[in-house]
């Protein structure tokens, strides 16, 4: 095999914030060694100079739905909009040309992002087309939808909310047309399956943004959404190979955990199964993160329990049984209660890692049970620039001490990961790093939201590479620039330890490595 040295960079092996090395000496996709580029280029069949770039161990987006990224780069994307009235307007004119009779998606709409608050209503959605439509809200945990779809899904004034979900209805009891949570399902079980086809070319899409970003791998929850869990996985297998190569973690969701771990295949290396996927609520957005008090800006509620504690033991007893680790949505303290009380009862084996998603709020007696457990703290700074200032009205002040509290989560030991969540979220690492080390929106003037909780830069970054890596159990082949480790390099054309804060959203990618092979350069 072809050893090959790469050098001439600053290569931060994440030891700590300041161990650096001067080259990399790679062969068969690992990291053979590291030291001098005068030792290592002597070993060398061939020598890559990386014109004084800074390169880092790769980076990993841990909490990603990877089709619905590509989806939101090919169609339109409602997070962007500030004003109802203009997302109609627009959606209207993208609606002329719609196939009459067939559904029509979207997703990405924020009430919090609009002057008034406004959440359509299915009045409204009916003067832009008499085809089905389905707009989901950016947290994917609610939706609005107009009367067409309304009649299709058989939901009426008489129609009961489910167990996990709400239809909200107007004075009068009838469907205004958003569902919150479980309630979605009645119409989503009605949307025509998206062709593998389609399925590839959004992954395709994906794919090629996230190598241009600067991401080696990702773990992604895509398995539930889009029929027979054969589909997604043959169009994942379709456009990731050896001659594309990416590392991805697939979450496999409850409901298809058993049938995957009996029949599913993965054929190459680059596609990992995952730990089984739950959902124990919704959103703080929504109003359906499941909390331990009322909302404070609705007492009528606390949200919405996805599944009871029962249930949620035998789910987690189920993903023992075949020796594996959940990974949980979180968001409410009274779900994380939930949660940490079925992994108490049943342990995860050794050589696995419990991942608990989002954990946005949290109180110390909580914490306290945290620590004494094997987990990863799956987390996504972007939410903090997303959230703040408006969910400060939800929670009320006396539980923000807890509240997308990273660095004392840091700093009593809970290893955390970093994610994006997109589509829900932008997906450029760098809008990550800067959440976490500023708290604050690019622009912003001022200090920070809860300024006390900013990570220092070796932390943030180490949210995409170590806790990335720990989340799946690979922290030792993955997460640093080490020998024996992957060869697995994320290259920007600065320091991202160095300057001001804003100077990391200033960075660029230059090359994006993978098991030694540059995979994408500007």
């Amino acid at each position: 095999m072809t050893k090959i040295c790469f050098h001439h960079a600053t290569f931060y092996t994440m030891k700590d914030s300041q161990h650096t090395i001067d080259a990399v000496l790679v062969e068969n996709g690992k990291i053979i060694n590291t030291g001098l580029y005068e030792d290592m280029k002597k070993h060398a069949d061939q020598c890559i100079d990386l014109e004084g770039a800074f390169v880092y161990p790769g980076f990993v987006d841990s909490h990603i739905h990877m089709i619905g990224h590509g989806d939101k780069l090919r169609h339109i994307d409602l997070s962007k909009y500030m004003s109802p009235n203009e997302m109609t307007a627009d959606l209207k004119n993208l609606l002329i040309n719609h196939p009459e009779g067939e559904w029509f998606l979207a997703e990405g709409w924020n009430e919090n992002n609009f002057d008034n608050k406004k959440i359509l209503t299915r009045y409204e959605l009916d003067e832009l087309s008499t085809s089905p439509i389905v707009l989901k809200r950016i947290c994917r945990h609610a939706m609005i939808v107009n009367s067409v779809a309304l009649k299709l899904a058989g939901i009426t004034k008489d129609t009961p909310d489910p167990e996990d979900g709400v239809i909200v209805r107007d004075d009068e009891g009838e469907p205004t047309g958003y569902l919150l949570d479980g309630a979605m399902a009645f119409v989503e079980k009605h949307i025509p399956e998206v062709s593998v086809t389609q399925l590839v070319i959004s992954l395709e899409t994906a794919l090629t943004d996230l190598l241009s970003r600067g991401f080696t791998g990702v773990h992604t929850e895509d398995m539930s959404y889009y029929g027979d869990y054969n589909r997604p996985l043959q169009a994942f297998k379709t456009v990731i190979g050896n001659d594309r190569k990416f590392r991805v973690n697939l979450l496999r969701h409850h409901t298809v955990f058993e049938e995957m771990m009996h029949e599913a295949t993965y054929d190459q290396p680059w596609i990992e199964p995952g730990a089984m996927k739950i959902f124990i609520d919704g959103s703080l957005g929504g109003r359906t993160a499941l909390l331990s008090e009322p909302y404070a800006d609705d007492m009528s509620t606390s949200g919405v329990s996805i599944h009871t504690q029962e249930e949620l033991n035998a789910l987690v007893a189920r993903a023992r049984s075949y020796g594996e680790a959940v990974a949980v949505h979180a968001i409410g303290d009274m779900g994380m209660e939930m949660i940490v009380s079925a992994i108490e009862k049943h342990p995860v084996r050794e050589g696995k890692r419990d991942r608990l998603i989002h954990a946005n709020v949290l109180h110390e007696d909580l914490v306290n049970r945290m620590e004494k457990l094997d987990i990863v703290l799956d987390i996504q700074p972007s939410f903090v620039t997303s959230d703040f200032p408006w969910v400060k009205e939800r929670l009320g002040e006396t539980r923000l001490d807890w509240a997308y509290a990273w660095k004392k989560l840091l700093d009593r030991g809970i290893t955390c990961s970093g994610g994006s969540d997109s589509p829900i979220e932008e997906v450029d690492p760098r809008l990550g790093l800067y959440a976490a080390i500023a708290r604050k929106s690019p622009g912003d003037t001022h200090d920070g939201y809860q300024p006390q909780e900013k990570l220092s830069r070796y932390d943030a970054i180490a949210l995409y590479t170590i806790g990335s890596a720990m989340a799946i159990g690979k922290e030792h082949e993955r997460g640093y620039i080490k020998k024996n480790f992957d060869a697995d390099f994320t290259v920007f054309d600065r320091d991202l330890f160095d300057g001001s804060d804003e100077q990391v959203l200033e960075a660029k990618v230059v090359k994006t490595i993978i098991a030694g092979e540059i995979v994408f350069e500007k």
